[in-house]
């Protein structure tokens, strides 16, 4: 326990506080810029085993904010490069990956394995997947979410206390970082609270964010806490699980050449994102305007929704599929990898 001992002099912690963490389990659900962010302190506070849950993969514009990627990591799975780098920091870690999204299908048996969910996502819908199976499985959940220059972090299902639902009824989709923009170091700043919190609920010290609700804006350094109690609004059984969360999933495709041919690509990037791709079957629809476009497209043919690392394509063609389009598939590669595979065609 030497490497530990500056941690373990602290009386909240000690050498049985160090055994709890090493006893540990914890599944970190998403990879991008919260999850690098909690990730090599929690590996070094002596946590013995971390499961990550990421379908993406790196993105040259995930590279300033996300700091377990560089530039080589670029086109491979999150979850691989992420673990490459921690296994360095610390070889004597377990470290399960999962280069897949956390779905209805999958989520259970996953989260069945560990002690403590993070939720490290940028999703709506992911959140109150992750919400629910804590639920059902008896997980606490440490939260954490970032809008701009301002986050979010809270802790739910702790000791049956209040949940994701219990502070958000109702899902109200907001922009991802990839649309509203975000700092990195905002992101690393909310990051190191969640990680904190994750100790700390391993532990059992400290005054857990249970029931409340930090939110801290990085541009003013100022900070609010919102207290919020248990309801029961939403009775999270198995049958409410089915109903909600295990609907079938949207087909996903790694990019190749022939579905230039089989069906018409859209692009759900803004329009003023680069790199640019060419297609004679393109289309181009920002997903904050997919919803009101989505009639002036024919459910019967077969679409190819790609955008810049394959998160934004995942939720386009969930709401196509949701509103009856058949013949959709999420492109899982982002737009550079897309333009790259072009260039070579037209080279050759």
């Amino acid at each position: 326990m030497s490497n530990y001992q500056r941690q373990i002099i602290l009386p909240e912690i000690g050498e049985s506080g160090q055994r709890k963490l090493a006893d540990a389990r914890i599944l970190v659900v998403g990879a991008g810029g919260l999850g690098c962010a909690l990730l090599p302190y929690l590996v070094g506070s002596g946590i013995g085993r971390i499961g990550i849950i990421d379908g993406d993969r790196v993105d040259s514009s995930n590279l300033h904010r996300q700091i377990l990627y560089t530039p080589d990591s670029v086109s491979k799975y999150k979850v691989d490069e992420a673990k490459q780098f921690l296994l360095k920091q610390r070889p004597d870690i377990v470290i399960d990956t999962y280069s897949t999204y956390l779905t209805g299908l999958n989520a259970r048996k996953i989260v069945e394995e560990y002690d403590v969910i993070v939720d490290a996502t940028d999703r709506i819908s992911s959140r109150y997947l992750i919400n629910d199976t804590a639920v059902l499985c008896n997980k606490p959940i440490v939260y954490a979410s970032i809008h701009r220059f301002e986050g979010q972090v809270s802790v739910f299902n702790y000791k049956n206390g209040p949940t994701y639902r219990c502070l958000f009824p109702k899902a109200a989709e907001v922009p991802n970082c990839a649309e509203a923009g975000v700092l990195g170091t905002s992101v690393g700043f909310i990051g190191l609270i969640q990680a904190q919190e994750v100790i700390k609920v391993i532990l059992g010290i400290g005054d857990v964010l249970s029931g409340k609700l930090i939110m801290y804006n990085t541009l003013t350094a100022s900070q609010q806490c919102f207290e919020f109690t248990k309801t029961e609004r939403a009775e999270i059984s198995h049958d409410f699980f089915e109903k909600s969360h295990m609907k079938q999933e949207v087909n996903t495709a790694d990019f190749n050449n022939n579905q230039s041919d089989a069906g018409t690509f859209i692009d759900v990037r803004e329009l003023d994102e680069l790199p640019r791709v060419n297609f004679n079957q393109l289309i181009e629809i920002p997903l904050l305007e997919l919803n009101q476009k989505m009639n002036q497209l024919n459910k019967f043919e077969t679409y190819y929704v790609f955008c810049q690392s394959g998160k934004r394509a995942l939720n386009a063609a969930q709401q196509m599929y949701d509103t009856g389009f058949n013949y959709v598939t999420a492109i899982t590669d982002g737009a550079e990898v897309i333009a790259n595979h072009n260039n070579q065609t037209i080279k050759n």
